[in-house]
């Protein structure tokens, strides 16, 4: 199997406590088995949510929310069912945005990721579009009504990913990613 190619655009996070998941731009993240360490994601275990329907809420389980990654590609598709200029991945919590890749959404669970530093995520399925940050992308275009209300159907089966780091390791604007789309063969 030979991999897809990407290139991330940016690396961000999200550090401002519970107040708000907008992330920001950063130069490098070292990604660590935990996620960003300081990212309010981070952490191998996370508390049972709405998410996890079968679990007690509040309940200790595997982190596989570590990070969220979206694609240009896919931020530009929302911004143009939604009729505005653009959605940037700091609006929808994104920690990797990553280009090449407009179909980022569809990977199929259990893709990997791996970056030039060796690096490496494993895929868990899409990052199902939400109120917050529909509510994000409408107060940074407050002339444009209404795109609060329409996001979730517009970003739906375009909101990105989210993984939880397998490998350790820096990653960096610009580097090459190589996606090993799961097909059914990798263990």
């Amino acid at each position: 199997m030979k991999p897809v190619l990407a290139r991330v655009e940016a690396v961000l996070m999200a550090d401002h406590g519970v107040k708000s998941f907008e992330t920001r731009r950063l130069a490098e993240a070292e990604l660590d088995f935990g996620g960003i360490r300081g990212d309010r994601h981070f952490g191998m275990t996370a508390k049972a949510d709405v998410r996890q329907p079968e679990y007690p809420r509040g309940t200790e389980i595997f982190n596989r929310r570590q990070l969220t990654i979206v694609s240009a590609e896919e931020c530009a598709a929302i911004a143009e069912a939604l009729g505005i200029p653009q959605v940037k991945p700091e609006w929808l919590g994104a920690n990797l945005l990553l280009s090449g890749l407009p179909d980022l959404t569809a990977l199929p669970l259990g893709s990997r990721m791996i970056f030039e530093s060796g690096a490496g995520l494993n895929g868990q399925g899409e990052n199902f579009p939400c109120r917050e940050p529909g509510e994000l992308v409408q107060a940074n275009h407050p002339d444009h009504p209404k795109v609060a209300s329409r996001f979730v159907k517009a970003a739906y089966r375009k909101r990105g990913i989210v993984c939880f780091v397998e490998r350790s390791g820096i990653v960096r604007p610009g580097d090459a990613v190589r996606i090993w789309v799961n097909d059914g063969t990798l263990q």
